[in-house]
């Protein structure tokens, strides 16, 4: 999946051609999945695991950031090189975070009246990102907002307790997040401010730009499936 560059500057899961390529990359489906795995692996620490709150929980995680943020992302700068509109996207990010929001207060009143508050510190942290406000859009924002913050919410969701190895799980959920950055910082540079990139180690040896991204974005994709194989390793201790 990271062994060919995007020549057009697009991240390696981008698709295009069509409208549905359009909202299939819009959904940055191997980070989406990446980051709804700490809600899994958060809910699946707990004793006992409520398999619909957990449904409700990654539903909630799904709309609000795999698809509302990624939609508010997009309007800053057209990362994906989509081609929807500017309403559109707007639309969409707008709509996601209502649904979301309407989600956390099914919860509210079903689980407890904390998780509107939960709902709307996400939404407050989701769209804060993605239209980059400062205090939000820093590498420790982004390994807090997508690291920390979805597990320990997994993990709240089932118990409404915190505990310290719940914190330290989080704690190692930021640093993925942070790993995460760090790869795809230069990996996102060289797709979108390069057209030929290269570097001469030797006589012998050089690297082009394909090569090079591919020293990113392969850890990036083996990274993605590590955290889906814990969280559906977590959850199949439940059955």
């Amino acid at each position: 999946m990271g062994d060919e560059a995007m020549s057009d500057g697009r991240a390696f899961y981008a698709r295009s051609g069509s409208r549905w390529d359009d909202l299939i990359s819009l959904l940055h489906l191997p980070y989406t999945a990446w980051h709804l795995s700490y809600v899994a692996i958060g809910a699946a620490l707990a004793p006992l695991l409520d398999w619909q709150v957990l449904a409700g929980t990654l539903s909630a995680f799904a709309v609000g950031l795999g698809l509302g943020a990624h939609a508010l992302d997009e309007v800053k700068g057209r990362p994906l090189g989509t081609g929807l509109s500017d309403r559109a996207l707007w639309s969409v990010g707008i709509g996601a975070m209502l649904i979301s929001m309407t989600i956390a207060i099914v919860g509210a009143i079903v689980i407890s009246p904390w998780v509107a508050l939960w709902g709307a510190a996400g939404v407050v942290l989701a769209v804060g990102y993605a239209l980059e406000w400062p205090i939000l859009h820093t590498d420790v924002g982004f390994g807090l907002a997508w690291g920390a913050f979805p597990l320990a919410v997994g993990y709240w969701a089932q118990t409404q307790t915190w505990t310290l190895p719940l914190l330290l799980i989080a704690g190692a959920a930021t640093l993925l997040s942070l790993a995460q950055r760090a790869l795809s910082t230069p990996a996102r540079f060289v797709r979108r401010r390069t057209r030929q990139a290269s570097v001469q180690f030797d006589e012998s040896r050089m690297w082009d730009r394909s090569q090079l991204l591919h020293t990113w974005e392969r850890p990036l994709v083996l990274l993605t499936w590590t955290t889906v194989t814990l969280a559906i390793g977590g959850l199949l201790t439940h059955l």
